[in-house]
């Protein structure tokens, strides 16, 4: 049974090339605009993995995550942020909230499979 992965970002670019890497290792993919929208679709289904984005209207990834976090269901799932925020305070603000891995944008299809792989468990 394939493992599904949210992906949250307000770039309809972005959500497309990480869910065609994604689709492309077997993985179901759900996509989400913003922090708002990415809560709107954690109905309880199980989730491996959530990619969030730092930057967004309507809510931020670091509210996003905390928000996630706090949702029973989704209270042990992985996050990772993929973001153009290199600044060390993000990345400790995004480590406080809960996400477990920071991925810098641009980044290589690769890159963004090895980081996965790591995060969800067979």
């Amino acid at each position: 049974m394939a493992k599904t992965i949210l992906i949250v970002d307000d770039s309809p670019s972005i959500r497309q090339v990480v869910g065609i890497a994604l689709k492309g290792a077997g993985y179901n993919v759900i996509s989400a605009c913003d922090g708002v929208d990415g809560l709107s679709k954690l109905t309880g289904i199980k989730i491996h993995l959530i990619i969030t984005d730092v930057n967004m209207p309507n809510m931020d990834g670091i509210t996003f995550v905390q928000e996630a976090k706090k949702l029973p269901a989704y209270k042990f799932t992985p996050m990772m942020m993929l973001t153009t925020e290199a600044a060390d305070a993000k990345k400790q603000a995004g480590k406080a909230a809960g996400a477990k891995a920071w991925l810098t944008k641009p980044f290589q299809p690769p890159t963004l499979m090895a980081a996965v792989s790591k995060l969800v468990l067979p």
